[in-house]
């Protein structure tokens, strides 16, 4: 299967040239979901398969507030199955004033 095409800017701290797709998975799912866009989402899901991506987005320890309910509606799971999720509330922190 041919390596999906991802923005470059989703892996501003890697060498994106010799990333190995196959073997840094977990990270590459995890950062597309963190700061990727809906096509890099899609092209995510066409390489790795839902499988692939909901075991890896289910056992994530973090993702931006304002990710989660996009990453539990991409795998069809409730935000409260979330790792992350169970997480950020077992740890709160200030309200936001």
């Amino acid at each position: 299967m041919d390596k999906p095409i991802f923005n470059k800017r989703i892996f501003w701290d890697v060498d994106f040239e010799n990333l190995d797709y196959d073997k840094k998975y977990k990270f590459i799912i995890e950062r597309v979901f963190e700061r990727g866009d809906v096509p890099d989402i899609r092209n995510c899901r066409r390489y790795y398969g839902d499988e692939k991506i909901t075991d890896v987005i289910l056992n994530t320890k973090f993702l931006p507030e304002h990710r989660l309910g996009l990453a539990a509606c991409v795998i069809n799971k409730d935000v409260k199955e979330l790792r992350c999720y169970k997480i950020r509330q077992l740890n709160p922190t200030l309200l936001p004033y």
